[in-house]
């Protein structure tokens, strides 16, 4: 089980620019489906991806999926290499992604967020009409089973 608090705030207190997406995003604009990992967009500055190993490397990140004992080194030098990457944490699952189908990176994002308290965190999120797009734009089955609930909710704001 993700421990989304604690992940959320290892994020904030180490000072990392990212933004939530995916089915956390989803569910703080109020979608009744549950996740089981948190999605970030993470800014891919090396400054930045200084603090997200700051902020992550306590909780022994590894590659989800990999086999055990897989030599993995958690650095700056390894996200820089990469772009995306699917962790479990001893705080359970975090993606991080450089960039994402139908949306691009965070420099192309941060402009459409909201800020939203998540566990009393001033948070950015991607606003709902992003997420319907980058949702659509992926194509995968679970993505186009919550279009139809996130544009309810976005028809019910007036949006």
């Amino acid at each position: 089980m993700t421990d989304f608090p604690r992940l959320l705030g290892a994020l904030h207190d180490a000072g990392v620019r990212f933004i939530v997406i995916g089915g956390a995003a989803a569910t703080a604009h109020g979608s009744a489906r549950l996740t089981e990992d948190l999605d970030v967009l993470y800014d891919r500055s090396p400054e930045n991806i200084e603090r997200l190993v700051r902020a992550l490397a306590p909780y022994a990140p590894y590659l989800r999926g990999a086999p055990p004992g897989l030599p993995f080194t958690f650095d700056a030098a390894t996200l820089l290499r990469g772009l995306n990457f699917t962790f479990a944490t001893s705080l359970g699952w975090i993606d991080l992604l450089g960039e994402i189908v139908g949306g691009g990176t965070w420099d192309d994002l941060s402009n459409h967020t909201v800020e939203m308290s998540l566990f009393g965190r001033p948070t950015r999120v991607l606003d709902l009409r992003r997420l319907i797009a980058v949702k659509r734009a992926a194509g995968r089955t679970k993505d186009l089973e919550a279009i139809a609930e996130l544009e309810a909710l976005l028809e019910e704001r007036g949006d």
